[in-house]
């Protein structure tokens, strides 16, 4: 069913392609709220955007994570779509003497463990709702991968293998399973991203994946048409060049 008249949660909408998507949404009609883990920003975004409801949540603190989805409910019981989308992504260096482990150690904290924990408590009120919908954010690097990236890349490829197997266990309940897998958009999601000429621009990519989230019938696999440089590599015979061409 088409992202319409819903109650939508969007982990990580304070910036980038979630404050995006949570904005654009909200403008359809939909309830939106919004988590971010710095206060500042987030109320800057629930201030430009009346009627959005926000929690400072910092996904990698377990006590806080646990605690937030019973909350969640409790003050939004009409909850029918969760979009687990806050993520980080930074670089890796596996030829220094020692290799510092901290930043793998968050990434899969904050892209991996906490979208499948937040999945495991909100998946039995999201299954007692007549339709809801259950939405993860992988990354065109989980077909092909950045090599200066590769935790990020390793977790958003579990994040595809992990929706396609929520898809089928969930095939016979209300709650339709879907993945958006974004390009290299124009975001500070790293730094200078947003400057990069290679990066599809926001709006751009913002309005491709609304407009497949308000078809009847939302694919599975929500991709903008420049995803499919990386999607479809491996099965076109291309994954030697494209990852030559990502990794420079």
């Amino acid at each position: 069913m088409a992202l319409t008249d819903r109650t939508i949660l969007i982990t990580g909408g304070n910036s980038g392609i979630g404050h995006a998507l949570a904005r654009e949404l909200q403008a359809r009609g939909n309830r939106l709220i919004i988590t971010g883990r710095k206060q500042a920003s987030l109320q800057a975004v629930l201030d430009d955007n009346p009627g959005m409801a926000g929690y400072v949540l910092d996904v990698t603190d377990d006590a806080a994570l646990a605690a937030f989805p019973a909350r969640l409910i409790a003050e939004h019981p009409g909850l029918d779509t969760v979009i687990l989308n806050a993520g980080i992504m930074e670089a890796e260096d596996y030829t220094a003497t020692p290799v510092d482990l901290d930043v793998a150690e968050r990434t899969i904290a904050t892209n991996l463990t906490a979208p499948i924990r937040m999945a495991a408590a909100f998946l039995p009120h999201l299954r007692s709702r007549p339709h809801a919908a259950l939405i993860t954010v992988s990354s065109g690097l989980a077909f092909v991968p950045k090599a200066a990236n590769p935790v990020y890349s390793a977790t958003k490829a579990a994040i595809h293998s992990w929706t396609q197997s929520l898809r089928h266990q969930l095939r016979d309940t209300p709650v339709d399973v879907h993945e958006i897998a974004p390009p290299l958009v124009a975001t500070d999601l790293t730094p200078g991203q947003s400057r990069l000429a290679a990066a599809m621009p926001l709006q751009a990519f913002t309005d491709e994946v609304i407009g497949l989230l308000s078809r009847d019938d939302i694919p599975d696999e929500v991709l903008v048409n420049r995803v499919g440089f990386q999607r479809n590599a491996e099965a076109e015979g291309r994954y030697d060049a494209a990852f030559a061409m990502i990794n420079g």
